[in-house]
């Protein structure tokens, strides 16, 4: 069987037993560090795409991503839905009003964003309806006064299904008594719950008794559409309010989530680039433990070379033991941080429920999520590779360029 001598020596010198235990160290510590290196970077690069695939999916997948609404009421927005929903980039449109107040129930407060909605179209811009735990958003009913609540806000107000809730509109009422604000008692006719800070901000209510509440005509204040492609949202509407009167005007999810987006798109590139470093120095130090090993092997280098070895050959033998190093370290990086990606969640998972914790309640989601990118693994690994075999390089060429006489005078 053939096999190129600079592949056999090389593979023996990986394996052999060598008396100097220190450089021995040196090679098991690099290829640790590239298998830690490795490993922690498909780690978390894996949860900060979950971050932003939850952010994506279940945060703008309630919130509208691009609304045209107008100074006035909007009696005719079927019409306007209809038009808005021949733009190629627009895949829903559904009728929005909103409004701001505070929820009271039990001797309780808390402040709320409702919004008015027609059940029967809100399911092609929201995930609402995939994600009710209790009742359907379609008990919202013209003048039967419903509203469905967060998971979240629904416990911190110790409500239920079918309970009562009141909600207090900040504009003021003259009465007999003085200004007071205005009140609506409303029944809870649904609960959902995304795991996200939408459960405790945003609760619906049927589109019409949102303008009885605010004393308008029954219509909208606005359009709410789903994009095709989030990151297009404040192009397509401004092109799309550039159609329309001047009284309309155009928002996007940019302005209400943009800077989280943006802040986690930031860390996850400072992250990167930090734990980039520890395979960078894992890295280096296959240079340290490959130039020790070629001041302990000089003997061996310089017989070599009287038996006929060119310097090529001598280059390859101790590149090739570098690059087991690597392959090693790095092959087993990629497999630890695989099974890591995909069961950090759960883990954390169980350390919240086992001991208490509350670890992600600050954040804009309260558990870990965790995605896996195969093109973030093959990136890593590839980058990797290639700094293990850039590393063999100068110490394989310090190799080639020693002298047997030199090398054997003092033998």
């Amino acid at each position: 069987m053939f096999k190129p001598i600079s592949l056999y020596i090389g593979l023996r010198y990986t394996r052999a037993r060598r008396s100097n235990h220190f450089i021995s160290f040196i090679a098991l510590v690099s290829m640790i560090g590239l298998t830690l290196g490795v490993a922690v970077l498909i780690t978390v690069l894996s949860v900060m795409n979950g971050f932003d695939r939850e952010l994506k999916n279940r945060v703008l997948g309630m919130i509208p991503q691009a609304t045209v609404s107008s100074t006035q009421i909007l009696t005719d927005w079927p019409q306007l839905a209809k038009k808005i929903e021949e733009h190629p980039h627009v895949t829903g449109v559904a009728p929005f009003t909103q409004l701001q107040g505070m929820l009271t129930a039990h001797g309780q407060v808390a402040g709320i964003m409702v919004t008015g909605i027609e059940p029967k179209y809100e399911p092609k811009v929201s995930i609402i309806q995939n994600h009710m735990v209790a009742g359907s958003i379609d008990g919202l009913k013209k003048g039967e006064f419903g509203i469905v609540l967060g998971k979240q806000m629904a416990d911190a107000l110790g409500l239920g299904l079918n309970d009562n809730v009141t909600l207090v509109l900040p504009e003021a009422t003259p009465s007999p008594a003085g200004v007071v604000p205005r009140f609506k008692r409303f029944k809870v006719v649904g609960i959902f719950s995304i795991g996200a800070e939408v459960d405790s901000m945003i609760g619906y209510i049927a589109l019409n008794d949102a303008s009885t509440l605010l004393r308008l005509p029954d219509g909208a204040q606005g359009i709410r559409m789903k994009l095709d492609n989030i990151f297009q949202a404040p192009q397509v509407a401004n092109d799309i309010v550039k159609t329309l009167p001047p009284n309309f005007y155009a928002s996007d999810w940019t302005y209400t989530h943009g800077n989280l987006f943006s802040a986690i798109q930031m860390e996850k590139a400072m992250v990167s680039l930090l734990l980039f470093l520890i395979v960078l120095v894992a890295a280096f130090n296959i240079v340290s433990s490959l130039v020790m090993v070629v001041t302990d092997k000089k003997s061996d280098i310089a017989i070599l070379r009287t038996l006929g070895a060119s310097p090529a050959t001598i280059t390859k033998i101790f590149m090739v033991q570098g690059t087991v190093i690597g392959v090693i370290g790095t092959v087993a990086g990629a497999i630890l941080g695989v099974i890591m990606a995909t069961s950090i969640s759960n883990l954390i998972d169980w350390l919240n429920t086992a001991f208490g914790w509350h670890l992600f309640d600050a954040y804009f989601i309260n558990y870990l999520p965790s995605y896996l990118r195969w093109q973030d693994v093959l990136l890593i690994v590839s980058v990797s590779l290639i700094l293990s075999f850039l590393a063999t390089i100068y110490p394989a060429l310090r190799a080639a360029k020693i002298q047997p006489a030199e090398a054997l005078r003092y033998e």
